[in-house]
Parts: structure tokens; sequence; C-alpha cells
């Protein structure tokens, strides 16, 4: 009989760990990681999606920087996501102040976050029929208000101006997202010793001068994330301006002329309706690589060095 040994039962329960551990690996690398690598060599080529890929040097590439509607599509993708972050960063630091000044104390702070929570757990699709609903230029909720207030004399196409459906989605967008936003920063404030704020009283430091001096550059970090996350989403922007156009053919065109065409959509467009998998593989690695090059700017300018 073998001699009883610690360490052949930590090797066995190691062994165990890798065998549950291996189901995940093996569907991370053929979902996640295989994907991201085929992408990146079929950017280099011509592929139709059939037949053997030939490779094309950098020509997609070249292609990319050298189209004006590649770059109209990025404005109006950075737009909209520009619009979204002011708005959902402005409510949500607001509701933080509110919330976390002792003179508007508010009970039942649990039964906010949910209600404001809530509509990140909608589906867009549901979203999208929501607001479609409400915006309609005929017998949409929102100008039969604004009607009976006497605010507009006549029904808006919200959704049909190019002057008007980048901000709506925008602004749904911001409605979207700012509860999650909002609850990041309400618990980086909870996290601030209460010992930084006793100690701004007892100095005369009036409440904005305490945000300004110790609440906003301990949310740094917060900050930083919310502002990368809200990048990474907001210029991957693709199932909002799509479902709210309507039928798929207008989705892709992002109607109203072309305002609401996003660079995914126009990623889309060529990936699968015209099958030109290549250049759509080169537009998705031209939006990785700008995705990267301002995620590393907001680290620079918002993340700072450590004090």
């Amino acid at each position: 009989m073998k001699a009883f040994s610690m360490k052949n039962v930590v090797k066995n329960r190691n062994n165990a760990a890798y065998l549950f551990v291996l189901p995940f690996v093996i569907v991370f690398l053929i979902f996640s990681v295989y994907p991201v690598f085929r992408t990146l060599f079929l950017s280099f080529t011509d592929y139709k999606g059939y037949g053997e890929p030939a490779l094309v040097g950098l020509d997609n590439y070249k292609r990319v920087l050298g189209d004006k509607f590649f770059w109209r599509s990025l404005y109006n993708t950075v737009k909209m996501w520009g619009l979204n972050i002011v708005l959902q960063l402005g409510l949500a630091f607001l509701l933080t102040i509110v919330f976390s000044d002792i003179k508007y104390k508010v009970r039942g702070l649990a039964v906010f976050r949910a209600v404001y929570y809530l509509p990140n757990l909608i589906a867009a699709t549901s979203v999208a029929f929501l607001f479609k609903t409400l915006l309609d230029w005929k017998y949409g909720t929102f100008n039969q208000i604004l009607l009976a207030a006497g605010i507009i004399d006549q029904q808006v196409n919200w959704l049909g101006q190019r002057s008007t459906a980048w901000g709506v989605v925008a602004v749904i967008q911001a409605w979207m997202w700012f509860g999650n936003s909002f609850i990041m920063l309400m618990a980086g404030v909870q996290g601030i010793p209460n010992d930084y704020f006793e100690a701004a009283a007892i100095d005369g430091a009036g409440r904005w001068k305490t945000f300004g001096k110790i609440t906003l550059p301990l949310l740094r970090p917060i900050l930083l994330y919310v502002a990368v996350t809200s990048l990474i989403g907001g210029l991957q922007l693709f199932d909002l301006p799509f479902l709210i156009n309507g039928v798929a053919g207008a989705s892709t065109a992002g109607e109203p002329g072309g305002t609401l065409q996003t660079v995914v959509m126009y990623m889309y467009k060529f990936g699968f309706e015209t099958h030109q998998v290549g250049f759509a593989s080169a537009i998705a690695y031209t939006l990785f690589i700008i995705i990267l090059i301002v995620s590393v700017l907001e680290f620079k300018f918002i993340g700072g060095k450590e004090d």
C-alpha cells in the first residue's frame, strides 16, 4: 500500500480542477480567440464568403482609409456617442450628488437604483419598438403631448429628419445606460472614507468645493472605467439605429439620409449584404485600432498619475 502523500492529493485536485475548466477554455478558444485571428487574416484577403481567400496585402485597409462613407459613418457614430456620454454622465453625476448629500437624504436608495438600472435590462428590440411607437410622427404619444401643451403647432417627424434622428438615438442610449453609470459612481462615493468629508467640513469647505477637491478626484478610477466602457460600446453601436429604421435595407443605409449609419452598420453591409468579407474585416480592425488609440488617450488624461 502506498503511503499517504499530501503532494499527491494536491496534484489530483489540480487535475480535477483542470478538467472542470477545460470545457470553458475550449469554447472560449473556438468562439472568441479563433474568430479574432481569423478576421485579422481575412482583412488581408479578397474573401467573398465562399471559395479560397486570396491575399491582397494592405489593399483593404487603403480602401477603408480612402472611403469617405467610412469616415462619415465614423462621424455619425462619434456624434451619437458624444451626446450620449454627456447626457449619461451628467444625469448620473446629478443623481449621485443628490443621493449622497446629507441635505437631500432620500430613503429607499435601493429602490431608486433598481428603477434607474431597469432600462439597461430591456432588450434593444423592445426599446426600439417602444420609442418608434412613442415618436411616431402621426400618432405618437410624444407629439400629441407637445401639441396639447402648445409647444409645437404640427407633428414633428423625430425619426425621419436628419436634424433630429441622431439626437433621438443618443438620448435613448443615455436613458438606457445612465442607471449603470449612476450605480458605478454611487458605489465609488460610498467607498470614500467619511473622514475626508468631516475634515473638509471642519476646514469650512463648501459643498461644491468638497465635491471638486475630494469626491471628483477619488472617483477618477470609476470615471475612467465608465469612459472606456462607454467608448467601446458607443463606437460599436449597431442594434438601436439598425432596429429603429425599420426594414433591413433602410437600416443598413442608416436612414434618414445616412445620418444613423454607424461604423458597425457599414461593416455589416459589406460583410452580410454585398459579401465583401475581406473589406468588412478590414473595417472591423480599423475600428479596433481607433478604439484602442482613444482608450489609451482616456487612460492618459483621465487616469493620470497616482497621487
